[in-house]
């Protein structure tokens, strides 16, 4: 079994263990309190027992039981506690929720097997779009529609709103669910209330303490006509993150001429090597990049709400929201690599020595299972170390005014103002990357795939004189996304049985986005070009040691270079760190969006024949003007576009509850909806890229029509007793048209797009093995035929009061989710090339909770499954000599837990297991399962204190 494997099984015995043993705890703790209080009576134990976590969960039935559309809800289970340390850690709790997770924690959430970009997420009542940054792997800068919930701490909130089906009343946007997340207001308390709690968390990988606290307050005056809360959360964490990756996986072939294309000794290229063995050597797939990966990351997370509420008649309420949340840091990403795996190009007499690549790399002895190299040993391997330096901060506002006013017992109307503001900056993202030419022994071993071993042969790792200093990347840039919204809406109640409702709202959405590299005024790359006085420097001078999985090498030191070779002067080496757009033009785009909408519908609350019937059937009609900005290529030059258009969607929906019996309802739902395009996909013209050994050429499509789908949902669920719920809901989802991005790998000379090959020579600068002849990915977004995408979700909740003494306090939460899809994937001439499963979409996912709690002792212990998923198809290796059908990522399985003690009515004390089974990141690619990053980031312990009032 590899060592992966090994670490996960230990790690799921001490996660289970932990959890058994507080839960064990808590059921001892709770005989004692028993015992020593035996003559409390028992309607005074059983109105303590209803409080915390079981209460919020009861709160929480209630809450989806009531409502007409499918929903389903987290309460706080205290004054200023939510159930889990991150939201979105909360939210996978929900049947058909799956999460990803960056650097530990949750950050973007998929819905019934559609994935972040179809979610949209409403605080407070007004869409808004937190984005932040993150390591490539992880996808680096969010430019899209994803909402990353590692902004906010959850203790801002206290209560967060699934809603899977449509309603006319909700704003269009989602095919997968629209997520409501609501702070606290003054007057969800009676009168004062106040919370505070302070932790400690420790991780045992980093093997660092952190702090993390906040703090509640509210009141309200004049009888209850006037109120304010104010709440604030901090959070620091010390992250390491440490494992392996490739990059991706592709063949000798894919790289021109492929190994062994110099003749041993000829000092010249000539032709590859025709030998059998070279033939299947250039035929397999190897490691683009084989390498040790470690990333550093500190993080602070600052968020505070004010509310104010003022009723100044009955019936009238006045409620101002503002929400700040600063989310800031800096990561470090260090890697020890072999990039010549993945250099192709011809080698010349200039470059046989340096940096000729694949071509003067001879295979000596290799191991090829399933059409994949797993083991090989080589001569003339180039190595390289890299060291990158982000500073990354998102800061999000927020204020919004609602206020509703009953004019008469029939007649309330509402209205509604609001802004908000994500703003991500990333001012500092800086690499260095040191190379060491020709090494002759170097290995890799993928046997264990997961556990790959490496020698690097006769290379003198630690010595600065055998190392070059090959590139210098300054890439600053920026996401912002901004919301101004405005609605206004009237309820008429007919009569006891009906009522009907209507509204207009106005949205606002503008989005920016920004990256500057080193420029000389053209496209032209410049992050290869290193000043002549640099080159000359010792590498010493700027260099230290680290340490790779035991392996001992020198990499750049960044706080050192940046004083010694002044990075951040733009006037030093004659400009050579000036910054501009111009290499990057393809992440310096906007979209502009100004949505109009209308809504009409009806509520119906009433009995048939006996039998309970509610439900809501209505239609909004939505109109949009989209502008997109971007660039395009005029002559060979890049010249500034912008694309508009508009489209209209009319959206019914009907939800309808029957109550056949006594706690059985049956649920259905059909509605149509739509969602808008991602952002990237819209940038008119089209652009260049050159990262590294990445060549790429990417076309927007201002011109995408939005994915529009037919919905429809049952669901059987029986409340067979208090706070229990069995249910079933079915669903399917008829895709319509989809977006797809269609790639083709070919040479720039005769490309697709038309740009000519002088843009080609300009975006390669003198990065090795890039010109109009090697191999570039050209993409581009298109509507396609859509397809079905069905399921199931199995629900099950109970408290086990029915068990004899401490085990009447436990109880039970379990979901599973099954989802299938089937959409057809394309190629750029529309033929298709594929079927299956939509992007981001996992087969089975399942939670499960076992809880326990009573007058003084709480605890859970909680597991989360989420299935392997595609996140491209085809492939992006792929090709016609050697498919690549997928990428993807391979199924998660975390584990936490918690134990509570309440020491009197104002103080508990905590303990908090987060990801207790440390569990890897694992991305795949193909069939073969071949890794591209698997990577961990500790188990995480909290000890901590709440104070209430």
């Amino acid at each position: 079994m590899s060592y992966g494997h090994d670490a996960r099984l230990r790690a799921l015995k001490i996660g289970v263990s932990a959890g058994a043993v507080a839960l064990a705890l808590a059921a001892a703790g709770s005989a004692m309190a028993q015992d020593a209080g035996a003559t409390t009576e028992n309607s005074e134990v059983e109105a303590v027992v209803v409080t915390g976590f079981r209460n919020s969960l009861a709160k929480a039935l209630n809450v989806k039981r009531e409502e007409a559309a499918a929903t389903d809800s987290i309460l706080a289970e205290d004054i200023g506690k939510f159930p889990d340390l991150n939201l979105s850690e909360s939210i996978q709790r929900i049947p058909g929720v799956a999460l990803a997770r960056d650097g530990g924690e949750g950050r973007q959430i998929s819905v019934r097997g559609l994935g972040p970009t179809f979610t949209r997420v409403r605080i407070n009542g007004m869409e808004a779009l937190t984005t932040a940054g993150g390591a490539d792997a992880s996808g680096g800068t969010n430019r899209g529609r994803s909402f990353d919930f590692n902004i906010f701490a959850s203790d801002l909130f206290n209560s967060i709103t699934v809603r899977k089906t449509g309603e006319a009343s909700v704003e269009e946007g989602s095919l997968g669910a629209t997520v409501d997340l609501r702070t606290a207001r003054p007057f969800d308390y009676n009168g004062f209330a106040m919370s505070a709690s302070l932790q400690g968390s420790y991780n045992d990988l980093a093997e660092k303490a952190t702090p993390r606290g906040a703090f509640m307050i509210s009141n309200t005056w004049k009888d209850g006509m006037f109120g304010a809360l104010f709440s604030v959360a901090y959070t620091k964490r010390k992250i390491l993150e440490e494992g392996n990756s490739t990059v991706r996986w592709a063949t000798g072939n894919a790289f021109s001429p492929g190994f062994d294309a110099v003749n041993n000794g000829a000092g010249l290229p000539t032709t590859v090597n025709p030998s059998a063995q070279a033939l299947a050597d250039n035929a397999a797939f190897h490691p683009r990049f084989p390498r040790l990966d470690r990333f550093e990351s500190d993080q602070e997370r600052l968020g505070a709400t004010l509310a104010l509420q003022f009723q100044p008649f009955e019936g009238t309420t006045l409620s101002f929201d503002a929400l700040y949340a600063d989310f800031k840091g800096t990561r470090q990403e260090t890697y020890l690599e072999a990039p010549s795996f993945s250099t192709g190009g011809a080698c010349t007499a200039a470059n046989l020595a340096s940096s000729c690549g694949i071509a003067d790399t001879n295979v000596t002895a290799r191991t090829i299972e399933n059409g994949v190299m797993v083991k090989g040993t080589f001569d003339d391997v180039d190595l390289a170390v890299e060291n990158r330096f982000d500073k990354l901060d998102t800061k999000f506002t927020q204020f919004s005014l609602t206020g509703d006013h009953q004019i008469s017992d029939n007649f309330t109307i509402h209205g509604f103002v609001g802004h908000s503001k994500s703003d991500h900056q990333n001012p500092v993202q800086t690499t260095l990357r040191f190379d060491y030419f020709n090494v002759d022994g170097y290995s890799y071993d993928y046997t264990d795939s997961r556990d790959p071993k490496f020698s690097y042969g006769n290379a003198a790792l630690t010595d600065p004189t055998k190392w070059k200093l090959t590139q210098i990347r300054l890439r600053p840039q920026s996401a912002v996304n901004t919301y101004d919204t405005a609605q206004a809406w009237a309820e008429y109640k007919l009569n006891d049985a009906l009522s009907v409702s209507g509204g207009l709202n106005f949205k606002q959405y503008e989005f920016d986005t920004t990256e500057l590299r080193r420029t000389i005024g053209t496209t032209t790359n410049q992050e290869t070009v290193i000043p002549a006085a640099i080159a000359a420097m010792s590498l010493a001078s700027f260099s230290r040691l680290a340490t790779f999985n035991g392996v001992q090498t020198i990499i750049p030191d960044l706080a050192k270079a940046a004083s010694v070779l002044s990075l951040y002067d733009q006037s030093a080496y004659g400009g050579a760190f000036k910054l501009g757009a111009e290499p990057s033009l393809g992440n310096n785009r906007g979209v502009s969006e100004e949505d109009r909408g209308a809504y009409l519908q009806g509520d119906l609350r009433t009995e048939i024949g006996g039998v309970g019937v509610r439900g809501n059937l209505g239609v909004r009609y939505v109109k949009t003007k989209q502008y997109a900005r971007g660039f395009t290529y005029v002559g060979g030059s890049p010249v500034g576009i912008t694309a508009g258009r508009e489209y209209d969607d009319t959206l019914p929906a009907l939800n309808l509850v029957v109550e056949p019996a006594e706690n059985f309802l049956i649920r259905f739902g059909a509605a149509k909806v739509m969602s808008r395009p991602d952002l990237g996909s819209l940038t008119p013209g089209s652009t260049v890229s050159v990262s590294g050994t990445a060549r790429s050429v990417t076309a927007g499509n201002p011109n995408l029509d939005p994915f529009r789908a037919k919905t429809y949902d049952i669901a059987f669920e029986w409340y067979f007793q208090s706070q229990a719920l069995l249910s079933l809901a079915l669903f399917q989802k008829d895709i319509g048209s989809l977006v797809q991005t269609v790639t083709t790998s070919t040479t720039f000379t005769g490309n697709p797009f038309g740009i000519p090959d002088s843009v080609a020579i300009a975006a390669c600068g003198t990065t090795t093995g890039c010109s109009p002849s090697a191999q570039w990915n050209f993409s581009t977004p298109v509507n396609t035929d859509g397809g079905k995408v069905k399921g199931f979700e199995i629900n099950y909740q109970q408290p086990f009061k029915f068990l004899p003494g401490p085990l009447a306090n436990t109880g039970v939460l379990l979901n599973y989710t099954y989802v299938k899809s089937d959409v057809k994937y394309v190629n750029s001439t529309g033929a298709v090339v594929a079927t299956g499963d939509l992007t981001g979409l996992s087969r089975n996912g399942y939670n499960a909770t076992l809880y326990y709690e009573d007058a003084k002792f709480s605890g859970r212990v909680s597991a989360s499954y989420r299935d392997k998923y595609l996140t491209r198809v085809l492939g992006q290796e792929n090709t016609t000599a050697a498919p690549v059908l997928y990428d993807g990522t391979n199924e998660t399985f975390n584990v936490d837990a918690s134990l509570q003690y309440t020491l009197n009515d104002q103080f508990k004390i905590t303990l908090e297991g987060v990801n207790l089974t440390d569990e890897y990141q694992d991305q795949f690619s193909g069939e073969q399962n071949m890794p591209v990053v698997y990577h961990h980031t500790g188990r995480e312990i909290l000890l901590g204190v709440r104070y209430k009032f």
